[in-house]
């Protein structure tokens, strides 16, 4: 008598399992975020050790006194910090730089909804936003400081206008954007003014308010340098401007370097709360807000 085999079938070749195919997919995803993030931190990490090289070399080339280098500069930031110089004047600009900045925000964004939904404001309107927008904010520090005093009022207002415009503008760009079906069809349904703007317009809008308040945000580091390098004893743009007297050029650049630091923080802070803010509307994030 012939003897069987007892035993399960060799599966064919070529054939996988279903429970397989999804934990190879799954793996696979895997390995390719993995890699585009490995990538990513090393291009960033080349980058900046490039940078960091070609810095000393031209240090070395120039001398100290003109550029200094990395070691010579992190020095002088210890200095900074280890008096409490560098914290102060951060504490001081930032303060400035947030408040002018949120103020600004919260003015202009109902203004460029108001603006953009009704017509007969925004006819009149226009041309002075289309004036005023050509007019830096440094442009107006003198007037400022003679209607505002040299206190913290001036440099506040100073930041609002930097603020101000570009949030209203581009605000009144989102609401102007808005497809009139949208309106129509919640008009349609018997939807007041007031609800098609909070669930209509407001929802279209806020990704060009966002763009905004981050455009605002560049801008309002600049003007608040400009008006402590004339009218301030303390801040990081008077830690530039009074280094100048002492030839340190490396407490420049522990200023310059602190500047970058705070708006890159202040943006990545801004553009987390965009991402969930359009989460929460049910819009789709930019590309601009997930950078």
């Amino acid at each position: 008598m012939q003897a069987q085999t007892v035993g399960t079938e060799p599966p064919a070749v070529g054939r996988r399992s279903g429970s397989d195919l999804p934990e190879s997919r799954t793996d696979a995803a895997r390995r390719s975020i993995w890699t585009g993030r490995t990538k990513r931190t090393v291009l960033q990490a080349a980058f900046w050790a490039a940078l960091l090289t070609l810095w000393q070399g031209l240090a070395s080339l120039y001398g100290p006194e003109i550029l200094p280098g990395p070691g010579q500069t992190a020095l002088g930031g210890w200095e900074l910090l280890a008096d409490g110089t560098l914290p102060g004047y951060v504490g001081i600009s930032f303060t400035r730089v947030l408040l002018g900045w949120s103020l600004g925000s919260m003015i202009a964004i109902p203004l460029g909804l108001l603006i953009g939904r009704v017509e007969t404001i925004r006819v009149f309107a226009e041309p002075f936003l289309n004036f005023i927008r050509f007019i830096p904010p440094i442009a107006f520090i003198t007037l400022f400081l003679i209607w505002f005093g040299i206190g913290e009022t001036s440099k506040v207002m100073l930041i609002l206008y930097a603020t101000l415009f570009i949030v209203l503008l581009n605000t009144l760009t989102g609401v102007l954007s808005v497809e009139e079906d949208r309106i129509r069809s919640a008009r349609t349904m018997g939807a007041s003014n007031w609800q098609i703007v909070r669930h209509v317009v407001v929802p279209a809008t806020v990704p060009y308010m966002f763009t905004g308040i981050r455009l605002a945000m560049g801008t309002s580091f600049m003007a608040i340098i400009g008006a402590e390098m004339i009218a301030s004893n303390e801040g990081v743009g008077y830690l530039i401007w009074n280094s100048r007297l002492f030839f340190r050029t490396d407490w420049i650049f522990v200023g310059l370097i602190s500047l970058g630091l705070m708006g890159f923080v202040t943006d990545r802070v801004v553009a987390l709360l965009g991402r969930r803010l359009l989460g929460r509307y049910g819009v789709v994030s930019t590309g601009s807000l997930r950078r």
